[in-house]
């Protein structure tokens, strides 16, 4: 695991509530758990692009938000009323719940609420940590999805049997 992850996520990395992240599939076979550490993963790498055009950000910021934002703590998949309209109120569950167990900036604060913008179009990222946690679970989400499905699906777009 990333060492600026552990240095600023120590905290909530070792929560029993993030640790039961790893039971919820997020996209394909990919957990919440895995899939929020590679967002942080990927925002560090945007920012570090960054930094050498001399954008300055919050990295603790932004390691924090990225690993709290999909902290929902339920199964999405579950077609309940409830989840039916995942994409728009995950956030503002996952914000609820980090603020119950960990002290938020306010930057942690944009970044949880705002990551799914612009599908939750009213909700625009104040500070540019949200914009590039935002970005970064874009793009892990896509990757994810791709990956799920080319593991499902052969070269000639014949369905795969499990185990095959």
């Amino acid at each position: 695991m990333n060492k600026k992850i552990m240095e600023h996520g120590h905290e909530i990395l070792a929560s029993k509530n993030y640790d039961s992240m790893k039971d919820f599939i997020q996209h394909g076979s990919i957990s919440v758990h895995e899939h929020c550490l590679r967002v942080a993963e990927m925002s560090l790498k945007i920012n570090e692009k960054l930094k050498k055009i001399n954008i300055r950000l919050n990295e603790r910021a932004i390691v924090r938000g990225a690993l709290l934002h999909d902290y929902f703590l339920y199964d999405w998949h579950d077609k309940t009323a409830r989840h039916k309209l995942h994409g728009f109120y995950h956030p503002g569950v996952a914000l609820s719940n980090a603020e119950k167990e960990f002290g938020l900036t306010d930057r942690e604060r944009d970044i949880i609420s705002k990551h799914m913008f612009p599908l939750t179009i009213t909700k625009i990222p104040r500070y540019r940590e949200a914009w590039v946690v935002s970005a970064a679970d874009k793009w892990c989400s896509v990757v994810e999805t791709v990956r799920m499905r080319k593991k499902r699906y052969n070269e000639d777009g014949q369905e795969l049997k499990p185990g095959a």
